[in-house]
């Protein structure tokens, strides 16, 4: 199975609105093409959920099965990340 690229985007800053390591709200990138360009706290937590929905799987409290939404550990300004896989299952 090749693994489906993944793109990331920010939805929300939340607490502060403010991301220390400079991500503002509407930017996008895609993984693995963009992996240097996200801030390395937040891909570590992400990391997990991007391989489910690289290799096909989901997450049973997400409605939709190509998509899983998380926050990187800033606990004073976390950034609300929007995962989707872009093979999306329901093509």
């Amino acid at each position: 199975m090749r693994p489906s690229k993944v793109k990331i985007r920010i939805t929300r800053i939340l607490e502060g609105g403010r991301c220390p390591g400079g991500h503002t709200v509407g930017e996008e990138f895609v993984y693995p093409d963009d992996r240097g360009k996200i801030c390395a706290s937040a891909m570590n937590t992400m990391f997990p959920a991007v391989r489910v929905l690289q290799f096909g799987g989901s997450f049973p409290w997400e409605e939709d099965p190509d998509v899983a939404v998380l926050c990187c550990p800033d606990a004073k300004n976390p950034v609300v990340f929007e995962l989707e896989r872009e093979n999306r299952t329901g093509d």
